[in-house]
């Protein structure tokens, strides 16, 4: 039984890292035509890649969305997820949870082409705007902010401390700007960092709706790969770098938030 579980363990990480290693490879191969392996090795794939006008561009379009969309979510998600948390001590957030998790449940596809209906007319012409890409991926990665808040919130024992902020006469408004907010900072940023790694990496929606000003690094990854593959390769595993580094990230903010709890 245990060299069983060893063994689907094992070929589920060579599934999950063969690919990977692959990409790592090609991005140093000089030529990848029609054979398992590149042949050469050369690190200019790189160096044309820091030198690509429409990379860098895409590379500064990712970078802004993936912050502002770190900005909307912490606005929303904050009260989101403390209106969540009391509505569920008193039984009636259940709907309203429901709700929240719909952009989670829903395909992307159907939600890119639900802008692609609604903002393509002569009403409302935004689409391939920026602050649209920046509304979608918010929309996207809300849910996933919400629910790390609503997890803290679960494990903190606040609600005597509202309880004591209220005797002495502080608001509701007072109570969660000075006892939620600080005891949920070190949750709030594991959350964005999470948003800001979902937000660079999707692709979905960015595909259907951004323009051609402001596409992001992921769709100019996929043209990327109709070129040279080094290239391609090249640009995955920056990609694929700021992924690690941001996840690496909120593993060391949870970590944080552990040990000060």
């Amino acid at each position: 039984m245990i060299w069983g579980v060893r063994a689907v363990a094992a070929l589920f990480l060579i599934y999950l890292c063969l690919p990977v290693l692959l990409l790592l490879i090609g991005a140093f191969g000089q030529t990848w035509t029609n054979t398992v392996l590149p042949t050469g090795v050369t690190g200019h794939w790189f160096a044309d890649l820091a030198g690509d006008p429409s990379f860098r561009r895409a590379f500064s379009t990712s970078l802004i969305v993936a912050l502002s969309c770190c900005a909307m979510t912490a606005l929303i998600g904050l009260p989101l997820a403390y209106s969540l948390h009391h509505r569920s001590r008193s039984g009636r957030g259940a709907i309203a949870r429901l709700v929240t998790l719909l952009p989670v449940a829903v395909p992307a596809l159907t939600l890119g082409f639900g802008y692609i209906a609604v903002f393509s007319g002569d009403t409302l012409p935004w689409l391939g705007s920026l602050w649209l890409l920046v509304l979608a991926h918010a929309v996207l990665t809300l849910p996933y902010l919400t629910q790390t808040l609503l997890a803290d919130l679960r494990h903190l024992d606040i609600a005597r401390l509202e309880d004591c902020a209220a005797t002495l006469g502080a608001s509701p408004l007072r109570q969660f700007l000075t006892i939620a907010v600080p005891n949920l900072t070190h949750s709030l940023v594991a959350g964005l960092v999470m948003v800001a790694a979902l937000s660079i990496g999707e692709f979905q929606i960015s595909n259907l709706i951004a323009g051609f000003h402001y596409r992001n690094y992921p769709v100019v990854l996929l043209q990327a790969f109709y070129g040279a593959t080094g290239f391609a390769c090249a640009a995955t595993v920056v990609l694929l770098v700021l992924a690690l580094a941001a996840t690496g990230m909120s593993i060391v903010a949870a970590s944080r938030q552990k040990v000060s709890s």
